[in-house]
């Protein structure tokens, strides 16, 4: 079977080890990926760590990928040798379930393969794009747009995506007033996306250095959700609430930020439930609670497109192989995205 040089943890709490590892052989409908770029997502750290249990080892992370094809199987048709592509969390799904035949895998009733740490439909524990390669089945590889770099683009993917999809389903646009919770590497594309849909924007941040770039990425507004956090004449105010934040908030507070019939979407994935709240804050205004998911394949390659289309890229900062330890400690302090520069993967 093809190998690859990869970085990979060999056990809970082990150091990352350079070592190769095995890419299947092409299947008929397989795409061979040369890597350029690889986002680093906090769920790499989730998963690194195990917070979240099951986490299979030897762990090869990595689910924002950008690369180029280097070989294709022989029913591929929409991909040739020498495209510009991408491959996201997912690499499979069963393909037979409403979900499935509706483009919205993430929600595949069966669950979808992850694209590492999860065990694929032959049996075999996949493994990300922290590596020089990957074979990727067709259905799930996608065309990043010429007007995208590589390395901004990877973390749209992930991501991007992942806030592109809650705002196109409670339909941000024109009109409406649109609140983002946190800007890290979700909450920075939340912005730039929403206001790219034609809403009022407003940036709620515990970071008050973050001001000028939450307005520079199109915010109308900051509100400094800090120790001294004042949310006072905005009650009622906002259409849609987009939370980025891993961590616990207060609940009941945004509630009460939106306004009839407003929603609060959690997109961050705190390792402990978030804290609860008072039903009232429901009832008063039909105020809703949801959560959302990634974006199935046909989603995330209009949300390419989209952002092609009104040039939005991750904010990154490149990093070397090497770098990858490092950059795991101190995931809360990067502006905005962590990228590893996969041409510095190499065992020489």
């Amino acid at each position: 079977m093809p190998s690859t040089v990869a970085l990979s943890l060999p056990a809970k709490g082990a150091p990352f080890t350079l070592t190769e590892i095995e890419r299947r052989p092409l299947r008929d409908d397989d795409v061979r990926i040369d890597i350029t770029f690889c986002g680093v997502c906090h769920t790499d750290l989730h998963f690194g760590h195990d917070d979240w249990g099951g986490t299979f080892f030897p762990l090869v992370p990595g689910h924002e990928i950008t690369g180029v094809v280097s070989e294709v199987g022989p029913s591929v048709t929409t991909f040739t040798v020498g495209d510009r592509v991408g491959v996201g969390c997912m690499v499979n799904s069963c393909g037979k379930c409403a979900p499935c035949t509706s483009g919205e895998e993430q929600y595949c009733t069966e669950g979808f393969v992850k694209t590492y740490s999860a065990l694929d439909h032959d049996g075999e524990v996949t493994l990300g794009g922290y590596s020089q390669s990957i074979v990727v089945a067709e259905p799930f590889v996608l065309h990043i747009p010429e007007a995208l770099d590589l390395d901004s683009a990877a973390p749209l993917l992930c991501a991007g995506v992942t806030v592109y999809s809650p705002l196109r389903k409670w339909q941000a646009g024109p009109g409406k007033r649109v609140g983002v919770l946190g800007m890290g590497g979700l909450g920075h594309l939340g912005v730039k996306i929403a206001a790219a849909m034609g809403a009022e924007v407003t940036l709620f941040g515990r970071s008050p250095d973050k001001k000028d770039d939450a307005l520079g990425f199109g915010a109308a507004r900051f509100v400094d959700t800090g120790a001294s956090a004042d949310l006072a004449g905005l009650e009622g105010y906002f259409d849609l609430l987009i939370n980025t934040v891993p961590a616990r908030v207060d609940v009941d507070a945004y509630l009460g930020l939106l306004g009839l019939g407003g929603t609060l979407v959690n997109v961050g994935a705190p390792g402990d439930p978030i804290a609860s709240y008072n039903v009232f804050s429901l009832l008063g205004a039909r105020r809703c609670i949801a959560g959302s998911s990634i974006g199935g394949i046909r989603e995330t390659q209009d949300m390419l497109d989209f952002c092609a289309a009104h040039h939005i890229t991750a904010e990154v900062e490149k990093i070397s192989a090497a770098q990858v330890s490092e950059a795991w400690e101190n995931l809360s302090d990067v502006r905005y995205r962590y990228v590893i520069d996969i041409a510095t993967l190499t065992m020489a």
